[in-house]
């Protein structure tokens, strides 16, 4: 099946957290990083996702937000570090590619953010992503 989500990255679940109706799933990425999605617990049953399962990573460059700096103070736990290869800027949007260890990530944010961050090729940046914006595929 192939996929409009540019971002996906294979990964190995490290622990799985049940709730009444969603569950964090923890993934250590193939290139090291740790990562945690929110999903259903239907999904993580239907699935089959446990500790030691393959998985993929799902993650749409809308959701993907940048920094330049150092990020406290907010809730967000997934914190990919990576350096800006690409920036393509359009009419209201641009789109950022981002080395990081075992890949590269896409970052759709608008263009005023790339000219306020000063966005370039070089640039060293952390992606933020929310444990809710990130799917999981059974491998």
């Amino acid at each position: 099946m192939s996929l409009s989500i540019r971002n996906q990255f294979s990964g190995t679940v490290l622990s799985v957290t049940p709730g009444e109706v969603m569950a964090t799933v923890k993934v250590r990425l193939d290139g090291g990083q740790e990562i945690t999605a929110a999903i259903t617990l239907e999904a993580v049953t239907e699935l089959g996702i446990e500790e030691g399962s393959a998985v993929r990573t799902l993650i749409k460059s809308t959701e993907v937000a940048l920094a330049t700096g150092a990020v406290d103070g907010v809730s967000i736990r997934n914190r990919i570090p990576g350096t800006v290869t690409e920036v393509t800027t359009g009419g209201a949007m641009a789109g950022v590619k981002v080395a990081v260890a075992g890949g590269e990530l896409t970052a759709a944010i608008t263009k005023d953010a790339v000219t306020d961050l000063g966005l370039a090729a070089g640039a060293e940046v952390t992606a933020l992503i929310k444990s809710t914006e990130i799917a999981l595929a059974a491998v």
